[in-house]
């Protein structure tokens, strides 16, 4: 491969790693926007160890609850935070979830 080709691909990729965060983020904003003025949360981010019998729907169901997206939206994120083409995950590979706390 030549070295044009290499740097090339590692513009891209930049380029989609930035897309994907900025598009991420102002889903989680937009989603937080609509929550009621009274109770602040905050958003974080955690790597996670998938254990047989997860999948990317019941993990969604886990961490999506305060988001203001649905699990279905939040599966989308989480697919795209993780670079995932598909459904397919593996017990043992780790995934970035985001979940939501309210500010103390």
């Amino acid at each position: 491969m030549k070295r044009c080709d290499r740097k090339r691909i590692a513009v891209v990729t930049g380029f989609i790693l930035i897309f994907v965060f900025v598009f991420c983020g102002t889903v989680m904003v937009s989603a937080m926007a609509k929550e009621p003025a009274g109770e602040k949360r905050t958003a974080y981010y955690a790597s996670i160890e998938i254990q047989d019998g997860d999948s990317l729907w019941t993990i969604a169901q886990k961490y999506a609850s305060g988001t203001g997206l649905s699990v279905s939206e939040y599966i989308d994120c989480l697919r795209q935070m993780n670079r995932l083409s598909g459904d397919t995950i593996h017990t043992g590979n780790y995934l970035t979830v985001m979940y939501v706390e309210p500010e103390r």
